[in-house]
């Protein structure tokens, strides 16, 4: 029932999110009077091969355009007339272009039909942002709940800070939120510093003046977290932790017989035994269990945490709520941004960081929770702008770096340079595909 309720709730995002995305290009090419021949939610042929296994499950034709729905679950598309993409070639426009057709319109103007998806996706993912803030709010730590201090990562470690280093001033004055430790005014700031309680001994910890350009080259954001003793809240079903039988409120007590208080000290017990199966003592019901978990190699195995600490939350009323929903939509951007140039750079592994449809099913979970549905609805619409903005052809980007060719050389590929660039682009396509699906069908099988 849990894998049904995950794969529901992932159909139902991905449809709302393609629906959305394909209606900003309709709408776009229906204002410049660009004729659509189809509106499809899904593939009504085997992608990315046109002339394969063509069938709808449903469809309507509406004036000019017949509307469908597909039987290939991935995706959608709209089919509009005069463009050269995965319903229509070089070939089929050879004749000369009419008025409604889109190659027949100013650059501008198809410019603007390319983003209409992209432009439409991050409107949706700024509104979900927007309107999940409004309802719920926005959750931070208060400053003085961070009691049992601090835990730093390497680069926090370089600067000065230790393990259990209590924060009790920025650059000298109080501060009541714990995300002020990484305010712009600290990592920007000239002869800024941090106040420290440490076993009872006040020190001061000065900022580098060159710590923003560590923080984006080591791309180490939080280069401190509070410690934070926690409880399980969630286990991922078919994980490792599942299978050794973790359940929601466990209190983790030992990894291998090393005692373990807060999250940090969990994470690091778990990369030091990666690979291999280990002891994992939990308190349930105020009895000690002891579970064999197969670690991963990347020292994970399955589970979200719940912190104890008391977070506190912050209301917005509807028009204070738009500024702090289109930050959080962007942040999603700027994370995809992030890993990518991990990815380029070598710091980060393809196979590793890209997750198919297995994963997005997983992280949606197997209960039907609506603020985890639209929260994670709200991140891929903005990370499916972003893919789509990549300069791939046959993606929205692709077209819009030929089409910003042609406005600024002042004349246009030609359309077989533009065919030959679809097939390319859809060639790789396909085999990210092929390797996104299969490596994640592999990680479920193997926990790789």
């Amino acid at each position: 029932m849990e894998g049904l309720i995950m794969a529901g709730q992932m159909l139902l995002g991905l449809s709302i999110l393609v629906g959305l995305h394909e209606f900003g290009h309709f709408a776009a090419a229906k204002y410049f009077k660009i004729r659509v021949d189809k509106f499809y939610i899904f593939f009504d042929f085997l992608f990315p091969l046109p002339g394969v296994m063509n069938f709808a499950l449903f469809k309507k034709k509406i004036g000019e355009t017949e509307y469908g729905l597909g039987w290939f679950p991935l995706g959608g598309y709209v089919a509009i007339h005069g463009m050269i993409d995965e319903t229509q070639d070089a070939e089929a426009l050879a004749a000369e272009p009419q008025p409604n057709e889109f190659r027949a319109k100013p650059a501008w103007q198809r410019l603007i039909v390319m983003l209409g998806g992209i432009i439409m996706n991050v409107i949706t993912g700024i509104v979900i942002f927007s309107l999940l803030t409004f309802k719920y709010g926005e959750s931070y730590l208060p400053a003085s709940e961070v009691r049992y201090g601090i835990v730093p990562n390497e680069l926090g470690k370089e600067i000065g800070f230790q393990n259990g280093d209590k924060i009790v001033k920025i650059n000298g004055r109080p501060f009541t939120e714990f995300n002020d430790v990484y305010s712009p005014e600290v990592v920007l700031g000239d002869n800024a510093y941090y106040t420290v309680d440490r076993s009872g001994q006040i020190v001061d910890i000065p900022v580098p003046n060159n710590f923003m350009d560590r923080l984006s080259d080591e791309g180490q954001a939080a280069f401190v977290l509070p410690l934070d003793p926690f409880v399980v809240d969630e286990v991922v079903s078919n994980s490792p932790a599942a299978k050794a039988g973790l359940q929601p409120n466990d209190r983790v007590m030992q990894v291998a017989g090393q005692k373990i208080q807060f999250f940090p000290e969990l994470q690091k017990a778990l990369k030091d035994h990666a690979g291999k199966p280990t002891v994992v003592q939990v308190e349930r019901g105020g009895q000690p269990v002891s579970l064999t978990v197969e670690v991963d190699d990347d020292g994970k195995i399955g589970f979200k945490p719940k912190s104890l600490l008391n977070y506190a939350t912050r209301h917005y009323g509807l028009v204070e709520s738009v500024p702090a929903g289109t930050k959080q939509a962007f942040g999603v951007v700027t994370t995809q941004m992030k890993a990518f140039g991990k990815i380029f750079s070598g710091q980060a592994s393809l196979r590793k960081s890209l997750g198919g449809p297995i994963e997005i099913a997983q992280q949606y979970g197997g209960k039907w929770d609506w603020l985890r549905f639209w929260t994670l609805t709200g991140m891929l619409s903005m990370v499916l702008a972003f893919m789509n903005l990549l300069p791939i052809p046959a993606l929205d980007g692709g077209h819009v770096i030929f089409l910003l060719y042609e406005m600024i050389a002042g004349r246009k590929p030609s359309d077989k340079f533009l065919e030959g660039a679809q097939k390319v682009g859809m060639a790789l396509i396909l085999m990210l595909m092929v390797f996104v699906l299969g490596n994640g069908l592999f990680k479920t099988i193997f926990h790789f």
